[in-house]
């Protein structure tokens, strides 16, 4: 399976690493100079510095390209994805999104959009405590890979696999969504606590009562509160709040 990575930021440059690592890898980057740059030197020093790349990494900047992939992982940015997918080749190329947040205007889930701008594409989510730059290193990472077509959600966990990045399966691609789109707001609210010097019990206590409205709010748009619970929510809720 030749996987597409739309998005050569940090977090795309990262998964492309961990794709390369089972097969072939077609990484779309906007900038020309990024492509170019991991095309040449195996580095994508404007957003992952310090990471040598595989070679099996092609780099393009040519959207395209990307009509020779088995799959796309859709990492651009929640509030640019709707112009970014209207770029892409025409078809029902399955979509992985890794993109957290909620539509500004629309108040669509990126799911919601996707299956807007492409209704014949089959939709996985890819959500968890994940810092790029800890990917790519190799360090011990857990995510959910949320798909609600079982044997697709399978063949996609164990292309992205690998003995330091763990997929744990979900079929409620809601719940991944919410807990990663709402855990953004918490952390926000985490920073005004530092910044103010409110102290840990604060913190800890934001946490605390965020996760509890997390899981009103999912289990109201009909999410599962034991995905909420798992690393999709609880889990990426205490890395970006802490």
């Amino acid at each position: 399976m030749r996987l597409g990575v739309v998005g050569g930021g940090a977090w795309g440059t990262a998964l492309a690493q961990i794709g390369a690592a089972g097969g072939p890898v077609t990484l779309w980057a906007r900038s020309a100079e990024v492509a170019a740059a991991i095309n040449a030197d195996h580095a994508n020093p404007a957003y992952l510095p310090g990471v040598t790349l595989s070679s099996a990494i092609e780099a393009t900047s040519d959207a395209a390209a990307l009509s020779a992939c088995d799959a796309w992982l859709l990492v651009t940015p929640a509030q640019h994805l709707r112009d970014v997918m209207a770029g892409l080749p025409v078809g029902a190329t399955p979509l992985i999104l890794c993109a957290k947040g909620i539509e500004a205007g629309s108040r669509l889930l990126m799911s919601e959009l996707a299956a807007e701008l492409r209704p014949g594409a089959p939709i996985a989510v890819l959500s968890g405590p994940t810092f790029a730059h800890e990917v790519a290193a190799g360090l011990p990472t857990a995510i959910t890979l949320a798909c609600a077509d079982e044997a697709l959600g399978a063949r996609l966990a164990g292309r992205l696999a690998r003995p330091a990045f763990r997929p744990y399966r979900s079929d409620d691609v809601l719940g991944a969504e919410i807990g990663g789109a709402v855990k953004n707001v918490l952390a926000i609210a985490c920073g005004v606590v530092a910044g103010r010097g409110l102290g840990q019990n604060a913190a800890a206590a934001l946490i605390a009562r965020g996760f509890a409205e997390m899981v009103r709010f999912g289990t109201a748009r009909g999410a599962r509160a034991e995905t909420l619970s798992g690393l999709s929510g609880l889990g990426d809720l205490v890395l970006t709040c802490s």
